[in-house]
């Protein structure tokens, strides 16, 4: 019971809920970019929250199973193909042995995730199947001619399920540690202004460009972050941490992106404009 990989596009990884715990030790969490997406995914085809899936990265992936079993896409929204018909987002799919599946690129957004009944099976590295792109561990990112292990099915594939509206409705943002490096409306200048998301952009950190933010010159030592971190380096344009991050930074943090709306931070192409607010 194996998914064969034919293409993967651009970078296909495998996800879970990542690797929490371990940030005492220099380990990123990784994990799957678009937390709600993914757990929709394994949702719709019967699996357990934390089964591992694969991020694609603005579509291109072709895949086939020797076994078969339901499949889920969701995230980011592309043509769908399941041997000679169209599948649907959002839906389980039945992806016969010998079948291929096509994701095509995305008419919005950028990481889309599919998920296979019983999950991909691939070794986990300390409690996690998650990749890592920055430190390198976990399963590399996929190649044409890849061969993954699929684990037994455990649930029955949910007949219905109803995703959250999803809307990119800007990113809600938290006081950073460090305000003595920062004038006193230095957070409100970064929730008044609109910022362009830069190709440079990863699963390391959402990379923006727009009216610098001043800062006091120089580094701090070196000091723990958090996923969201925003970082303003020298020339003030902010850096939001995400998943792959490294554990520690030496530039000072003006906020931290609430939690619920890190998804987001998956779905910005570059070019594309995003701005940050206070939490409701």
């Amino acid at each position: 019971m194996t998914l064969e990989v034919i293409d993967v596009g651009g970078l296909t990884t495998v996800q879970d809920r990542g690797r929490l715990g371990y940030a005492h030790l220099g380990v990123p969490r990784a994990g799957a970019m678009d937390a709600p997406a993914a757990a929709l995914a394994n949702r719709l085809v019967g699996n357990p929250a934390d089964a591992a899936v694969l991020e694609v990265t603005l579509g291109g992936l072709r895949l086939r199973l020797t076994s078969s079993r339901w499949i889920a896409v969701t995230g980011a929204p592309g043509p769908l193909g399941i041997g000679g018909r169209s599948g649907a987002i959002e839906r389980a799919e039945w992806l016969r042995a010998g079948v291929t599946m096509t994701l095509g690129t995305p008419t919005s957004g950028v990481r889309s995730y599919v998920a296979v009944a019983g999950g991909i099976g691939v070794e986990p590295v300390l409690g996690s199947r998650s990749a890592d792109v920055l430190a390198g561990l976990g399963p590399p990112p996929l190649r044409a001619g890849d061969t993954l292990p699929l684990l037994p099915e455990l649930g029955a594939p949910v007949p219905l399920d109803t995703p959250p509206r999803r809307v990119l409705d800007g990113l809600g943002v938290h006081a950073g540690p460090r305000p003595e490096w920062f004038s006193p409306d230095t957070l409100a200048r970064l929730c008044s202004r609109t910022w362009t998301v830069l190709p440079a952009s990863n699963r390391v950190g959402l990379r923006l460009t727009g009216d610098p933010l001043p800062r006091l010159e120089g580094e701090l030592a070196s000091e723990g972050m958090v996923l969201g971190a925003i970082q303003v380096p020298p020339d003030g344009r902010p850096v939001v941490f995400l998943n792959d991050h490294p554990t520690t930074g030496g530039y000072p943090v003006v906020g931290v992106v609430d939690p619920a709306d890190l998804w987001q931070c998956a779905q910005l192409r570059p070019g594309e404009k995003v701005s940050f607010r206070r939490p409701r």
